[in-house]
C-alpha cells in the first residue's frame, strides 16, 4: 500500500490528517471511520505509519480475466481482505470473524459502522453487529475516525476523481475491556456503537440521522422512482391535453 499507492495518492491529493498520535505503534485497535467514498479506504491507510485491514467482497478477489486480476492486486496492496458471504448469515458473520482474526494477529482493524457509504453527506446510525462484536469478542480498544470532504473528491458514480485536499481526523482510542465478553448482550452492542457514533460525529461535524445508511438508500430510490413517475404522468397529461386541443381546433375549423 505505502509503495505501489499510498505515495503517489499522498502527493496528488495531499490530505491532512489530525490526532495520528493516537494510532498505537504497536498492538491491535480497531478503527472506526464514517464512510463517505470508495477512496475512503486508500486515503485512511496511506496516512498511517502501520498497516490498516479492511474487509471487502470476496467477488473482488476472484473475477476472471486480465482486468479481475489487476482489481486483485489493487485491492490486496490497498489492505483489504476479502470476505465469503455464502455462509447462512452473510457478510456480516464472516466480517466478524475476519475482524477478530485480524485484531489478535495484533494488527490493525478498520471498519465502516454505517455499513455502507452515506448517501448524502450524513452521518448515519451505527449497526451494531460488526463493529461492537469486534471490541467485545477481543478487548481492543476502538479508535474513532472521521474522513473529511472524500465525498467531493469521487462521488458515487463518478470514476474520474477531482484533485483537492481531503481531511482526516482520529480520535482518542475508546476503552470497551470491561464489557469484554459481552457481545452476545445487544443493548451492550447497541450502546458501544452509539458512543462511537457519537465520536465520529464530534470529529467530523456532520449531521447525525437515527436511521441506518441502507435505510436512508431505500428512502431515496423510492423516492427518486416516485418523482420519475410523477414526471411522467404530467407529460403524458401535457401530451393528451395539447391533442385535444388540437382535435378541438381540427373541428371548429371543419365547421366553420
Amino acid at each position: 500500500m505505502k509503495v505501489s499507492i499510498g505515495g503517489p495518492l499522498k502527493l496528488a491529493f495531499r490530505p491532512w490528517v489530525e490526532g495520528l498520535e493516537n494510532i498505537p505503534a504497536e498492538g491491535p485497535a480497531i478503527l472506526a471511520s464514517n464512510h463517505l467514498s470508495f477512496s475512503d479506504s486508500l486515503f485512511l491507510p496511506s496516512v498511517l505509519p502501520r498497516k490498516v485491514t479492511f474487509i471487502a467482497k470476496a467477488e473482488y478477489f476472484t473475477t476472471p480475466g486480465v482486468k479481475g486480476r489487476l482489481k486483485a492486486a489493487f485491492f490486496k496492496g490497498a489492505g483489504q481482505l476479502p470476505v465469503d458471504r455464502s455462509g447462512s448469515r452473510g457478510a456480516g458473520e464472516a466480517a466478524v470473524k475476519s475482524g477478530i482474526e485480524v485484531v489478535e494477529r495484533g494488527e490493525l482493524f478498520g471498519i465502516y459502522p454505517e455499513g455502507t457509504r452515506s448517501p448524502d453527506g450524513r452521518l448515519y446510525r451505527g449497526k451494531p453487529g460488526g463493529l461492537a462484536r469486534v471490541a467485545l469478542a477481543t478487548g481492543a480498544p476502538v479508535i474513532p475516525v472521521a474522513m473529511i470532504d472524500t465525498e467531493k473528491i469521487q462521488p458515487p458514480g463518478k470514476v474520474i476523481p477531482k484533485l483537492m485536499r481531503p481531511g482526516i481526523r482520529i480520535g482518542k482510542p475508546l476503552d470497551f475491556s470491561r464489557y469484554q465478553g459481552m457481545d452476545n448482550d445487544r443493548f451492550v452492542l447497541r450502546a458501544l456503537t452509539d458512543q462511537v457514533m457519537y465520536e465520529i460525529m464530534t470529529l467530523s461535524g456532520q449531521e447525525y440521522v437515527d436511521i441506518y445508511a441502507t435505510a436512508a438508500k431505500r428512502q431515496i430510490a423510492e423516492a427518486a422512482k416516485a418523482e420519475k413517475q410523477a414526471q411522467k404522468q404530467a407529460e403524458q397529461a401535457q401530451k393528451d391535453a395539447e391533442k385535444a386541443a388540437a382535435e378541438d381546433a381540427g373541428k371548429g375549423s371543419a365547421n366553420s
